[in-house]
């Protein structure tokens, strides 16, 4: 058993409660691979393509909120996990990356498949670990060590992914007749995760802080739907008349009062309305926001103080005016500060009256939306806005890069529709694993799991369907408009001549060949009425997996969303 600190890699895993592993064939990887292919607790799945496997784990873990373990072969495969670990890492999504290598003496020999692979992740994981590559009893103590300490990281705020790179000595499979055995008494660390909280005195100076502030802007970023935090952040705003924002991604749909369309009138609003939304103070918590006019607009218009909200880490200043950071759970910060404000009731209702500005303008956009709607014509904006109005009311709502999470933000989710958990991989915003993606997260769970996607993100993450598992809860929406209509839409690329063939990249494929291929049911919709038809076939869930084809084309798609502009810009003239 010259590979048992190896094969008992995966019962420290298991013992941390690692409950996913992702194995890509190979054969450098072999004793990873039975190790985990052996135990009982671990899930074990096999994809052949690491790329789309390296997202594929990132979906079962943040479905499962446990790390997922990826395993690989020795040289190119480690790279192609690239994408997804650095998704991970700026979406803070626990990975536990093993990575097969040659012995350290056989690097830069001609060996076959052999590169550097030594930190071949670079910035982006949290640390990146060598095992030795011999059974000497300190060897095998340091790989226990190793490995608990890594998943610890992986999964200590913020979390995100870590490496181990494996150098293995042949021969690499067990004798015949010899079987895979996990040590008894395997050593495993485990790590007590402490919940970061406000003392009495910081409680009581943020609160007089707080309190002298007339016009407060809260701002949810990307995070996944939390109910209790959902609750807690609309009461302190109540509480405080402060004004809350959130696009789709920060899944605050469910909050009544948030301002769902900064995104649309901050686009258009002239100055003078503008400055009257200038916030005194900001806090943020949750990650990223789709938002660029929000970004612009608060760059412009600064407040006097920017806090963000977030337990511990490095605290991004993407509004260029942060002055105070708060090292706490979110939840636990606006619940520390949900008591009423000593405060006068004319200082109450002036900050009433700044939240009522931002509602105004909110109300505009709604009425705009209403006039653009009732057109009733076939797009892809309105597409957009049919598929949420009829999801499930209990299901993950997936919305891949470029024009399909702007789609999203722009038509945005009701109140009542607080079952609807929203994902998009905003940590790169890259179009190259969103299926993918999706997939993980159908593996893992019973809900149904729908994906709006554009046909560029669909095609170049094709092999995300390239396996043996059933996904019976899988719905895909593809937007196929031939190319990149973004690129026909945002500054710059539109006005040169090269556009069509070097930017939006013209493409004739459609996903039907793709159905077929993998064996999935495939439905399509040109005008409004086929649409609502394939719909009632699409949310019927009998056990396939379907792909629901929008034929749409980009001179309509750019058309239909300069119309929209156009009509927002017009609430703002009369």
């Amino acid at each position: 058993m010259a590979h048992q600190a190896i094969y008992d890699i995966a019962e420290i895993c298991a013992q941390h409660g690692i409950q996913n592993a992702v194995l890509c064939p190979g054969s450098r990887c072999a004793p990873l691979t039975l190790a985990f292919a052996n135990h009982d607790a671990i899930a074990c799945r096999t994809f052949s393509d690491e790329r789309s496997a390296g997202f594929i784990g990132l979906g079962l873990a943040q479905q499962t909120h446990t790390p997922s373990v990826l395993v690989c072969t020795s040289g190119s495969a480690a790279y192609n996990f690239a994408p997804a670990v650095a998704e991970a890492f700026f979406q803070q999504i626990p990975l536990v990356v093993f990575t097969a290598d040659r012995p350290a003496e056989w690097i830069d020999q001609w060996d076959g498949q052999t590169i550097r692979q030594e930190n071949i992740f670079g910035g982006h994981v949290k640390r990146s670990y060598n095992l030795p590559a011999d059974s000497h009893p300190d060897s095998v103590w340091h790989i226990n060590r190793v490995v608990n300490e890594a998943i610890t990281l992986a999964q200590t705020f913020p979390e995100g992914p870590v490496h181990i790179n494996v150098p293995l000595r042949e021969p690499l499979y067990p004798q015949a007749g010899e079987k895979i055995k996990f040590s008894k008494k395997v050593k495993v660390v485990l790590a007590e995760h402490a919940q970061a909280d406000l003392t009495k005195a910081s409680k009581i100076k943020l609160a007089e802080q707080l309190a002298g502030f007339t016009r407060i802007l809260v701002i949810a970023g990307q995070q996944e739907n939390q109910s209790t935090l959902l609750k807690t952040v609309t009461r302190f705003c109540e509480i405080h008349q402060a004004t809350l924002v959130g696009d789709v991604i920060s899944n605050f749909h469910g909050s009544i009062n948030t301002i769902r369309f900064a995104d649309v009138f901050l686009a258009h609003a002239p100055d003078s309305i503008k400055s009257t939304l200038q916030p005194e103070l900001i806090i943020t918590f949750g990650k990223s926001v789709i938002s660029k006019n929000l970004k612009q607009f608060l760059r412009k218009y600064a407040p006097v103080e920017h806090w963000h909200v977030q337990p511990a880490g490095v605290v991004p200043d993407p509004f260029q005016s942060l002055t105070k950071t708060i090292a706490c759970d979110a939840k636990t910060f606006f619940a520390g500060l949900s008591s009423a404000p000593a405060i006068t009731k004319f200082e109450l209702q002036k900050k009433a009256n700044y939240t009522k500005l931002w509602q105004v303008e909110d109300q505009r956009t709604q009425r705009s939306y209403q006039n653009y709607f009732a057109a009733n014509s076939f797009h892809e904006l309105q597409t957009a806005k049919v598929i949420m109005e009829t999801l499930p009311s209990r299901c993950n709502f997936h919305v891949a890069n470029s024009m399909s999470v702007r789609y999203a933000n722009l038509v945005g989710l009701a109140e009542k529709q607080k079952g609807i958990h929203v994902y998009s991989n905003r940590g790169t915003s890259g179009i190259d694993g969103c299926t993918s993606t999706t997939i993980g997260h159908a593996l893992a769970s019973d809900v149904p799991n729908v994906l709006l996607t554009g046909d560029l993100a669909f095609f170049y993450d094709r092999n995300a369907f390239w396996h043996n598992y059933k996904m019976p809860n899988l719905r895909v929406v593809v937007i196929n408009n031939n190319g990149g209509v973004i690129f026909n839409l945002i500054d710059g690329p539109g006005q040169v001549a090269e556009k069509d063939e070097f930017f939006v990249t013209q493409q004739h494929l459609t996903a039907q060949h793709l159905a077929t291929e993998f064996n999935h049911v495939y439905l399509s919709a040109s005008n409004q009425k086929e649409l609502t038809n394939a719909l009632k076939e699409f949310y019927t869930f009998d056990g396939k997996t379907k792909i629901l084809e929008i034929k749409s084309d980009q001179l309509t798609a750019t058309q239909a969303f300069n119309e929209f502009k156009q009509v927002i810009k017009k609430s703002y003239a009369t």
